[in-house]
């Protein structure tokens, strides 16, 4: 996946400042496309150089003047064209499991602080993610807005994968603390 293509998935509902674009990143897309604000302009830039988006100026008062972009049909054209090819798998690239990796030649009280610390980090972001399922729900409970919601259910289907993937991240790191402790208290009680 290239960065134009979440871009694009971000302005499908309505037109967006790149302001507004970075909002929807960190918001939402960033479970599973990170990219710099500037990154996010750029490429704003570019697909309305290629004809993908249409931007146009908003005239504010009392502030600078803003551009809003929309996707175009071409734009859908090439989200369409995205979307039909095949996906290719993602690898995790992750310092934490280097660490873990090497764990009986390293200081398992200091590995210990680093999962505590990502297993804390994972809770609150799946507590976010489930927050933000539930304002995008509504009143209703999951099984009613997947199948009936009003809204579209895209962007629910790739907030819940965040959560999970946050739970998943918090139930690794308690499941390898707990080995990590057994472990050093066994070496402590069997010399």
């Amino acid at each position: 996946m290239a960065l134009r293509h979440a871009v694009l998935a971000a302005l499908l509902d309505e037109e967006l400042s790149g302001y507004q674009v970075t909002k929807a990143f960190a918001a939402g897309v960033a479970n599973f496309w990170h990219a710099l604000p500037q990154q996010v302009y750029a490429e704003l830039a570019k697909l309305e150089k290629e004809g993908l988006v249409a931007g146009r100026e908003v005239v504010q008062e009392g502030r600078p003047n803003k551009r809003v972009f929309r996707v175009t049909g071409e734009g859908l054209a090439e989200l369409e064209s995205f979307a039909s090819a095949a996906a290719k798998p993602s690898f995790l690239r992750e310092d934490l499991l280097v660490q873990v990796q090497a764990a009986d030649h390293l200081d398992a009280g200091v590995l210990i602080e680093r999962l505590t610390e990502r297993y804390a980090f994972a809770e609150a972001k799946a507590a976010l993610f489930e927050e933000q399922l539930h304002r995008m729900r509504g009143g209703l409970d999951e099984a009613d807005f997947l199948l009936r919601g009003a809204s579209r259910v895209g962007p629910y289907l790739t907030c819940r994968r965040g959560r999970d993937f946050e739970r998943a991240n918090r139930d690794w790191c308690r499941e390898v603390m707990e080995v990590l402790r057994a472990r050093g208290a066994e070496g402590r009680g069997g010399a």
